[in-house]
C-alpha cells in the first residue's frame, strides 16, 4: 500500500505492483514541504502529522481492515530516509491502536 501523496519518481505504475495508493492518508502538501525530510524537524513533523491523521480516522480504519484481511500490511513510501517518513508514523499508530 503506497502511503505517499506523490508517486515515487522513476517507478512506472504498471510495474510497481501496488495494491492500493492511499494519497489521502499522506501528510498534507504544506506539511510535507515544511518537513523537507529534515531530521531536526522530525519530532514536530510527527506531532503535526498525527494531528492531521486524527481527522482521517476512516482511512486509518481502512488500513487496519486491510491488515486484518490479509494478515499483514506493507506500507510503501518514496522517501530515501527510512527512519523519518510518514510510514514510520503510520506504523506506530497502527501498532499502538489495534
Amino acid at each position: 500500500m503506497l502511503v505517499d501523496r506523490l508517486w515515487p519518481r522513476g517507478i512506472k505504475k504498471e510495474n510497481a505492483h501496488v495494491d492500493l495508493w492511499m494519497k489521502d492518508i499522506a501528510p498534507s502538501e504544506a506539511l510535507r514541504e515544511w518537513f523537507g525530510h529534515k531530521p531536526e524537524r522530525w519530532t514536530e513533523f510527527q506531532r503535526r502529522y498525527r494531528a492531521e491523521l486524527s481527522k482521517k480516522k476512516e482511512l486509518l480504519a481502512e488500513l487496519k481492515r486491510a491488515e486484518k484481511m490479509h494478515g499483514k500490511l506493507t506500507l510503501l513510501f518514496g522517501a530515501r530516509d527510512k527512519e523519518h517518513n510518514q510510514a514510520v508514523v503510520l506504523l506506530h499508530m497502527l501498532k499502538n491502536k489495534k
